[in-house]
C-alpha cells in the first residue's frame, strides 16, 4: 500500500458512521382470506410516534443473523419453529432516523391454524393491502417480502409453511389464489400439482355430510424441477 493510498484509507475510515447490524422479520399468514403481516407498536419519540413495525432488533455479537431473527421472533411475538428465510438486506443510510443501521430481513410464515397470537399486547395482524403508518423502511420491506413469497410459490413448496399438515386440494388452490390475487383453473391446477409427485394422500375429512374429501400432505420441502403453475 502506497503512502497516498494509506492516507486515503485512513481518511475514509475516519469519515465512516458506525453501523448497527440488525434483523427484521416479516411474519406473514393468510387470515380471513387475506395475506396478513404481524406488526408491533413503535413509539420512539421524537422520530417515531404511534407507528407500527415488524419484529426485529440488534444482532448480538455471539449469534448469526438467522439465530437473531429467530430469537426476536420468539421473545417479542412468541413464535417458534416456523419457516424462516433471509430475503433481502436493507442498507439505505437514512432508513433509521436514529442511527446508521443495516438490517438483514427475513421472511417467516405461519399457518392460520397456528396464529394464536392475534391481537395480543405485543402487536396484531394487518392485511398487507391495508397497512397502518409504518416506521423505518418497513413499508418497502413488507412489499419486497410479499413479492418474494409470490415468486417462490411457482417453483418451491414454500406454500406448505402456510398450510396445516393435512389439507384438501381446494384448500391448497384457495391459498394460491389468495396470495397470487388471481383465479386458477381447477382442473389444470390439480392435474399439474398431482403430476409433480410432491404430495400424498393421508386420509379423508371427517364429520362431512357429503362424500369426505381426500386429505393430502407434502412429501418433501424444497425447490421443484418444474413450475407448479
Amino acid at each position: 500500500m502506497t503512502k497516498q493510498s494509506k492516507e486515503s484509507f485512513v481518511e475514509t475510515v475516519a469519515r465512516l458512521r458506525v453501523a448497527i447490524a440488525a434483523v427484521d422479520v416479516v411474519l406473514l399468514s393468510v387470515l380471513k382470506n387475506k395475506v396478513q403481516v404481524f406488526l408491533m407498536p413503535v413509539h420512539r419519540p421524537p422520530h417515531y410516534r404511534h407507528q407500527h413495525g415488524v419484529p426485529g432488533g440488534v444482532i448480538r455479537s455471539d449469534e448469526s443473523a438467522e439465530a437473531s431473527a429467530r430469537r426476536h421472533l420468539s421473545e417479542k411475538v412468541g413464535v417458534k419453529d416456523v419457516h424462516i428465510e433471509q430475503f433481502h438486506t436493507f442498507s439505505d443510510p437514512d432508513r433509521d432516523k436514529r442511527s446508521r443501521a443495516i438490517s438483514v430481513a427475513f421472511l417467516a410464515l405461519v399457518p392460520a391454524v397456528a396464529t394464536d397470537i392475534n391481537s395480543t399486547e405485543s402487536g396484531q395482524w394487518f392485511p398487507v393491502s391495508a397497512l397502518p403508518e409504518l416506521a423505518f423502511d418497513h413499508k418497502d420491506m413488507i412489499k419486497v417480502a410479499a413479492e418474494s413469497l409470490k415468486s417462490k410459490l411457482i417453483n418451491t413448496t414454500i406454500i406448505s409453511s402456510l398450510l396445516p399438515r393435512q389439507f384438501t386440494l381446494p384448500q391448497l388452490q384457495e391459498l394460491y389464489e389468495i396470495i397470487l390475487a388471481r383465479p386458477l383453473d381447477k382442473r389444470n391446477f390439480r392435474r399439474k400439482f398431482i403430476a409433480l409427485d410432491i404430495v400424498e394422500i393421508v386420509g379423508r375429512q371427517k364429520n362431512s355430510i357429503y362424500r369426505p374429501a381426500k386429505l393430502f400432505s407434502f412429501k418433501k420441502w424444497g425447490v421443484l424441477n418444474s413450475n407448479v403453475l
